[in-house]
């Protein structure tokens, strides 16, 4: 009795895994297809993005947003809002055209808080602005967050001289993005407080 028992439960276990793995795939044979789409249909981009970590991103958005006069700005978390509108200004861009997102709390929140505005303004398509350190694991996470809703994005990074992210955050990052596809939840509450 007890080994059918066992018998069962594993082949429940599996199913439950296979299943999983099954979603998953699906869901990642999906993105690639959406980004071809969005990438087709709005080869352009129609906004700009800049991840909040430093005051050299929103100095480097300002310039860049200089020669894109028809772009509108999403700066999410960076530095502090008075700061941020003061660069904007003495760049010549006004605030109509800039929107300070204060929503997130890391790299994956980055996306996650912004995408719904995306879509219902229905920009398919963005710049993506960070540092190059940065740029491979916010590349990885708007691969699956932008692209799991339609929405393709085209890489822009800033000089620094810090030294690349390791592999692991990226995974981890992207495998936090992939929970949010999933669940709609990021796991950031998961994260130890610095």
């Amino acid at each position: 009795m007890l080994m059918k028992t066992f018998r069962r439960n594993r082949w429940g276990y599996r199913f439950f895994g296979i299943a999983s793995c099954t979603l998953i795939l699906l869901l990642l044979s999906i993105i690639p297809l959406q980004l071809a789409i969005a990438s087709y249909q709005a080869p352009h981009p129609e906004a700009i993005l800049t991840l909040g970590g430093g005051i050299d991103r929103e100095k480097f958005t300002a310039q860049f947003a200089q020669t894109h006069p028809s772009l509108e700005i999403w700066v999410s978390t960076g530095t502090k809002p008075v700061k941020a509108r003061t660069i904007f200004r003495n760049a010549g861009i006004p605030d109509t055209r800039v929107h300070l997102d204060r929503r997130a709390i890391d790299t994956v929140t980055n996306f996650t808080s912004l995408v719904a505005d995306f879509k219902s303004q229905d920009i398919q398509h963005i710049y993506l602005i960070t540092s190059d350190f940065h740029m491979p694991r916010a590349k990885a996470i708007a691969t699956v967050v932008l692209g799991s809703w339609g929405i393709a994005f085209t890489p822009i990074s800033i000089p620094s001289n810090y030294p690349p992210e390791s592999w692991l955050r990226i995974l981890r990052d992207t495998g936090r993005a992939l929970f949010w596809v999933i669940t709609g939840h990021t796991g950031a509450s998961l994260k130890p407080e610095r």
